[in-house]
């Protein structure tokens, strides 16, 4: 979940590794710091509590020169998000400084074990411990900088990417990684570090994606005049690989705000250009001669299990309808962090569909490879190439749609549902439930939906007067039903996400069954109640509600009237078909808690105690 930036090479660190740092800030903000080697082999270390603006702040008359140096933004884990557990971690004689995302789980024997051998901690973190370790290893046992940060990793559990500097050997950086992200960049005489390739595609879109358990030694000829960098790839065991350098396509705009006041507001505006990306992208993986490994691994699933977190399980529920609906397959949805523990029935005949936008989620990989080891095949839906996820999975799906940089998920559910959603159509074709002529109408229909919410976008302003009423509630119900039940349970987590108020979802008929106990004209009602086969059913559940003075927001269909007369705010969405409206249904919801959250002055695009990938439990 932080964010770690690295750089040797022939220009100035610090600049390279600030901007980097930004760029990785949605992964982390309780506190950054910098590690510079300078000119005359000193090691500076500047850190802040709070954001990288903070740390730029403290650092900008300090001694920032040196051509070597690493970086961090934090999202605590072990020890408070203050000054003295911010990263980058110094060793004991200040030989060494470490930066480090992951949890140690063995940390606290070892930190045992060190005190006993006179290590003294300044910090609560498990980082410390590791930085402690590779320099005690280098003086007990004679080792090697490199050599000494193998053996510090053979003996830790637990996740980790770190990157290490040594002041007695300024020109190297050692990096590993072992369930947490981390990539190489390599440039002309230069190379960089990044927990993403974000940091790194202004300079260079030439990407090392490292393995579990790899390690690299980054290094340059000393004779500053040669400026030569080296690359030594290997494993934790010691067995040296060939770098394979791929090429990314990501374009700088896309990190940028681009003149919206949020990035999240740019992601929820720039959904149809994604959603179109995403199509595209969905022509050439399924309906083409490459398509068949995909589908021979859904033709020959017994049992559908769908594995995911967060807003990318809302989207695995709503594949459970379209799957079962349209293909007749039994469809199993499990939280992953839930999955991976409570020793799940998985049989040869079974097809796990993993779910991530990252690719990087530390309990969806988790569950894939409990999955695999069972004997289940894996797809993976996932956003950013070369992630871990796709490349432990059978096969892989990727939505396309760009870099996400706001914390709450917004066109990365749009595009998750859409691929889901084609998948069971085109399944539910092949197995004979869905005729060609209703298939070619749903796909005719997929493909105006970018054009249907281009339109829907216009009504931002009927939206921002329904959050004019919801940013004063203490706590609001989001109902739905059907396809848009998972809806509602996505619309709930964007108010809690980003504005705070306490928000659930719910299945429309089951208020009578508890929640109803709530409604009064404190607690609000967020209806989906668009056109379905069980409208007539909702119009009832909102009866039910305004009976109890309960103010209805809703969610309608164009040409609405029942909902309409009933809701005290609503918005209007095309009419589409049941299965697709999820897609639409959405993105009013994302404005919304986006409304409410600029009204309560909210950090929009970094909520408090949120970081974008989670890649520790």
């Amino acid at each position: 979940m932080c964010g770690i930036v690295g750089y040797i090479g022939k220009r100035q660190a610090y600049p390279v590794l600030v901007k980097g740092l930004h760029r990785l800030e949605y992964r982390g903000y309780d506190s950054a710091g910098v590690a510079l080697i300078n000119g005359e082999g000193q090691l500076n270390v500047y850190k802040s509590q709070g954001k990288v603006s903070d740390l730029e702040d403290t650092a900008q008359h300090q001694d920032l020169t040196g051509s070597v140096g690493i970086a961090h933004t934090r999202w605590a884990t072990h020890g408070e998000p203050n000054f003295r557990n911010a990263h980058p971690h110094l060793s004991q004689y200040g030989r060494l400084a470490i930066v480090h995302n992951g949890i140690i789980e063995n940390y606290a024997p070892l930190r045992e074990m060190l005190r006993q051998n006179g290590r003294t901690f300044k910090s609560d973190t498990d980082t410390e411990v590791v930085v402690q370790l590779i320099e005690y290893l280098q003086e007990k046992q004679q080792l090697s900088f490199p050599q000494s940060v193998r053996r510090t990793l053979q003996m830790l559990q637990g996740s980790y990417a770190i990157a290490v500097l040594d002041k007695n050997q300024p020109d190297t950086i050692v990096a590993a990684r072992k369930g947490s992200p981390l990539v190489v960049g390599v440039g002309d005489s230069e190379l960089f570090l990044g927990s993403d390739a974000s940091p790194i595609v202004e300079y260079t879109n030439r990407i090392i994606y490292l393995d579990d358990e790899d390690m690299v030694v980054l290094h340059r000829e000393s004779d500053s005049n040669a400026n030569e960098v080296g690359i030594d790839l290997m494993t934790l065991h010691g067995e040296h690989k060939q770098p394979r350098i791929e090429q990314v396509t990501l374009d700088v705009s896309q990190l940028e705000k681009g003149g919206y006041d949020h990035f999240m507001l740019k992601e929820i505006c720039e959904q149809p250009q994604s959603l179109r990306a995403c199509l595209l992208s969905l022509r050439q993986a399924l309906f083409g001669s490459d398509s068949e490994p995909i589908f021979s691994l859904l033709q020959s699933a017994n049992r559908v299990l769908i594995t995911a977190c967060g807003t990318s399980w809302h989207a695995g529920i709503v594949a459970k309808y379209a799957f079962e609906q349209m293909a007749r397959i039994p469809v199993d949805v499990d939280y992953a962090s839930e999955f991976r523990y409570r020793n799940p029935v998985i049989n040869e005949g079974d097809l796990v569909i993993a779910i991530s936008q990252s690719g990087e989620t530390a309990d969806t990989l988790a569950a894939i490879e409990m999955a695999k080891k069972q004997g289940a095949k894996v797809l993976s839906i996932c956003n950013v190439i070369g992630s871990s996820i796709p490349r432990a999975s059978d096969q892989t799906i990727y939505t396309m749609v760009g870099p996400e940089i706001g914390v709450a998920s917004t066109k990365a559910f749009t595009a998750q549902v859409t691929v889901l959603t084609t998948l069971a159509i085109l399944w539910g074709k092949r197995r004979g439930i869905v005729s060609e002529s209703e298939s070619a109408d749903l796909l005719k229909e997929l493909d105006s939906l970018p054009g249907q919410i281009a339109k829907m976008l216009t009504q931002k302003e009927a939206i921002r007067q329904m959050a004019q009423t919801l940013s004063f509630a203490p706590s609001c119900l989001y109902i739905g039903r059907g396809y848009n039940y998972p809806v509602a349970l996505e619309g709930a987590l964007k108010l809690k996400e980003i504005s705070y108020i306490h928000a659930e979802g719910y299945p429309a008929s089951e208020m009578k069954h508890g929640p109803i106990a709530l409604i009064s004209q404190e607690m609000p009602v967020v209806t989906i109640a668009t056109q379905s086969p069980i409208y007539d059913k909702l119009v009832s559940n909102i009866q039910e509600i305004r009976a109890r003075q309960g103010r209805v927001m809703a969610v309608v269909s164009e040409g609405d009237t029942e909902v309409v007369r009933m809701a005290d705010g609503y918005v209007v969405v095309p009419c589409v078909s049941d299965c697709l409206s999820p897609i639409l249904n959405i993105v009013p919801l994302q404005l919304l808690s986006y409304y409410v959250a600029c009204l309560k002055g909210c950090n929009v695009d970094q909520p408090r105690n949120l970081a974008k990938s989670v890649t520790v439990e």
